[in-house]
């Protein structure tokens, strides 16, 4: 497992119990996955050759990521040069430039979207401002989670994206697409054998401009049979596109008043925010997790609903700024509002402003008899939970 945080616990917790030998690499000492991993390692999940290495010593049956984008290279390197299944690499790394698949997209007409511009020096801005036509939306080539990215609405400002964008890329080159004025979804796939299963379509909550972050998601996603179907058929347009084989893909799309789809983004990894390991398997009945890892060492996967499913919503923790001096009684409030929380706070923490999904602090997650009111309790419970930390 390449990954030992917050979100990647729960998917070696279900390794785990599904019996399989856990090693875990991170480049944090204190990563919470080491202290469940039957073998672990300080390894930076972005040095392929490292990492490599590791896996050769330990003789590996499969390779894993989920909820990051940074060590997806590093997984499939070391699945195709161990034999084992996994994402080609050629298509890993063209997923990683949101430029080159945006172009790849648009040729195979996967989706509604037109243009795109890479600003690879602050040098070529003066020449591509000529060609934009604004508004648009600016964000790292190699970016994830919002980070980085901003609305333009005047050339003036565009600059200032453009640097904002490119210093948070990895690569330090940013892209300027078209802004769509639509609402936004999440898409959760996953390619077993060169089969596509679109597992489910989930409606979320943003922040206000500039920032476009993460907030919430629930299940059903609200959308028409008729427009859930389009949807599904523009993320198998878009995996044939980019030749994905193997594992699984996490897209954003946005959603017109007129019904034109629109791919923002695509991760070759499970979504974060507790997609994979809460949202589809409850809102669908499909155990995403185990299919994962069962698929990941080449063993048998079920894709079938294995419960009823139930509708589901998800709050994240996006609190307000603060040193944590006391924590409020997140049992006392669970019950209350018959809601879980999954949280990773602790007495002395410094809370940060809510810019990106990394500056949450947990999950409050609540199941009904509808969407409407799982989304309610969810966000109740959140708001009492940032009104009783003290700070």
């Amino acid at each position: 497992m390449l990954g030992g945080g917050f979100l990647q616990y729960y998917v070696i917790k279900r390794a785990k119990e599904l019996g399989y030998h856990v090693l875990v690499l991170d480049a944090n000492p204190n990563a919470m996955g080491f202290a469940i991993a039957d073998d672990y390692a300080v390894i930076n999940i972005i040095d392929e050759k490292a990492c490599l290495q590791y896996a050769q010593k330990h003789n590996i049956d499969g390779v894993l990521t989920a909820a990051t984008d940074f060590s997806v290279l590093t997984m499939s390197h070391i699945a195709e040069a161990m034999h084992l299944p996994g994402i080609n690499y050629k298509s890993a790394k063209l997923i990683k430039n949101k430029v080159e698949v945006r172009r790849c997209l648009y040729e195979a007409k996967a989706d509604d979207t037109g243009y795109s511009f890479q600003i690879d020096s602050m040098e070529h801005i003066p020449e591509i401002l000529s060609h934009v036509k604004f508004p648009v939306m600016v964000k790292p080539v190699d970016g994830s989670g919002s980070r980085g990215t901003t609305k333009v609405d005047r050339a003036e400002d565009f600059s200032k994206a453009c640097k904002y964008a490119m210093d948070g890329s990895l690569s330090h080159r940013a892209v300027a697409e078209p802004f769509i004025n639509g609402r936004e979804y999440g898409v959760e796939s996953f390619v077993d054998n060169g089969f596509i299963h679109v597992l489910g379509i989930m409606q979320k909550e943003m922040t206000d401009p500039p920032y476009y972050a993460e907030l919430g998601h629930a299940i059903p996603s609200g959308l028409s049979d008729e427009m859930e179907n389009k949807v599904k058929l523009c993320v198998r347009k878009a995996l044939i596109a980019l030749n994905v084989n193997h594992g699984s893909v996490n897209m954003d799309v946005l959603i017109t008043e007129n019904g034109n789809v629109h791919i923002i983004d695509i991760g070759a990894r499970m979504g974060g925010n507790l997609i994979g390991s809460h949202i589809i398997p409850r809102g669908t009945g499909i155990d995403y997790m185990e299919n994962m890892i069962r698929s990941a060492v080449g063993d048998q996967t079920d894709f079938r609903p294995k419960w009823s499913p139930k509708p589901i919503a998800t709050k994240l923790l996006a609190l307000t700024p603060g040193t944590v001096s006391s924590l409020p009684d997140f049992k006392r409030i669970s019950s209350q509002y018959d809601v879980e929380i999954e949280h990773h706070l602790h007495v002395g923490d410094v809370i940060n402003e809510y810019h990106t999904n990394l500056d949450g602090c947990g999950y409050v997650l609540a199941s009904g008899c509808n969407v409407a009111n799982a989304i309610m309790r969810a966000n109740d419970a959140k708001k009492i939970i940032d009104k009783e930390i003290k700070r």
